[in-house]
């Protein structure tokens, strides 16, 4: 196996590791929790580190996991006073453990392979050269088995509690109801993505994981309002980013993790606009739509409600209309057109005249709008 396809292959496991755990912060609005997690857990490495002195032991990743459900419990115990907001809270607990690590590093860990720009950027060039080797057998880079590991437990939680984890995420009420512990599920959650982060630390940098665990989720959020397609469609979106994003730094020789977290908010962006149901053209049309819709019910509702009286001829003129409806001419012509097309109205020496069918619509319509 080529180190250009293990980089890809790296990629790819933490890009849906990530999207996993990602999809569920997205839906509870803590998206920015795990910019959070993703930096305060360097505490918890430097504190396990300290404690064992092996950058390859476990017991990192536990200290790590502990720091992150610390840092969840703090920006909740802050935000629970209602003196500060959540985004506040975070505010406050991520720059102050994320600089108690840096100073501990910077003081007492200068000499060893923990710096600050390889947590928050990370090299996947450098990641095929940290070999898994059983016995004397080479059997590949290390991050494909630590994040493949990741990425199935991921998969496993999340297919064993997928019940429990989709009724603390949309109805924590229920939940409570039904005997399940919303804030176990919650902290269970908070762990998942705690581990996921410093497990993908070394290879990809902190910045890489947040691009992974919001951006490939929210896209998917804006396509489908189905829970099971939308991990689905995460992980695909961020694999599809992750061998995007290398593809591209290899042919411009920059770095690798900046055109996969580029890729991400690019994708992001196309989504934002495009999509079928919440993309920004769709709902400009869709506005559109309801715009011209309003203003021709209203039209039927003011000739309908003047026909058969002695004024009807002067109510239901151009100018009466526009008068009325505060509308300019060249507005109302459209409206007339569309109207005209949909046989709701005839117009004669400029006088409008409802249709029988425009007479339904229009009865049928507003016994609509008063039952709402």
């Amino acid at each position: 196996m080529t180190p250009q396809l293990e980089i890809q292959i790296i990629a790819v496991i933490v890009a849906i590791a990530c999207s996993i755990p990602g999809v569920f912060l997205v839906l509870r609005s803590m998206a920015m929790m795990s910019d959070a997690i993703t930096h305060t857990i360097l505490l918890g490495i430097v504190g396990a580190y300290f404690i064992v002195f092996d950058l390859s032991s476990p017991v990192l990743i536990i200290g790590a996991a502990v720091v992150g459900l610390l840092t969840v419990y703090l920006v909740e115990l802050l935000n629970s006073t209602k003196l500060l907001s959540e985004d506040s809270a975070i505010g406050v607990v991520f720059p102050l453990l994320f600089s108690i690590a840096i100073i501990i590093i910077s003081k007492y860990a200068s000499s060893v392979h923990l710096d600050t720009d390889s947590v928050l950027l990370g090299e996947l060039a450098f990641a095929p050269f940290n070999r898994m080797v059983i016995g004397s057998v080479d059997i590949g880079a290390k991050a494909i088995y630590s994040m493949g590991t990741i990425l199935l437990i991921n998969l496993v939680l999340v297919i064993v509690f997928f019940k429990e984890l989709k009724l603390a995420t949309f109805d924590k009420g229920l939940a409570a109801v039904l005997g399940f512990s919303p804030i176990l599920v919650h902290y269970g959650l908070m762990t998942s993505v705690s581990v996921t982060a410093v497990g993908a630390f070394e290879a990809v940098g902190s910045i890489l994981v947040i691009a992974f665990m919001v951006g490939p989720p929210i896209s998917a959020y804006l396509i489908t309002n189905n829970l099971k397609k939308m991990l689905v469609l995460s992980g695909i979106i961020g694999a599809v980013n992750a061998v995007a994003g290398y593809q591209i730094a290899e042919f411009f020789d920059v770095s690798i993790a900046g055109c996969m977290a580029a890729v991400t908010g690019l994708t992001f962006m196309l989504v934002f606009v495009f999509a079928p149901k919440r993309g920004i053209i769709t709902i400009m049309r869709r506005r559109k739509y309801q715009e011209i819709d309003f203003a021709a019910k209203t039209m039927l509702f003011h000739v309908y409600n003047h026909e058969g009286n002695e004024n009807e001829y002067i109510e239901n003129g151009i100018v009466s209309i526009c008068n009325h409806l505060n509308w300019q001419k060249d507005f109302l012509e459209r409206i007339v057109m569309r109207l005209k097309i949909d046989n709701y109205i005839i117009e004669t020496n400029g006088i409008f005249k409802l249709t029988d069918e425009g007479r339904e619509y229009t009865v049928r319509s507003y016994e609509e709008i008063v039952a709402q």
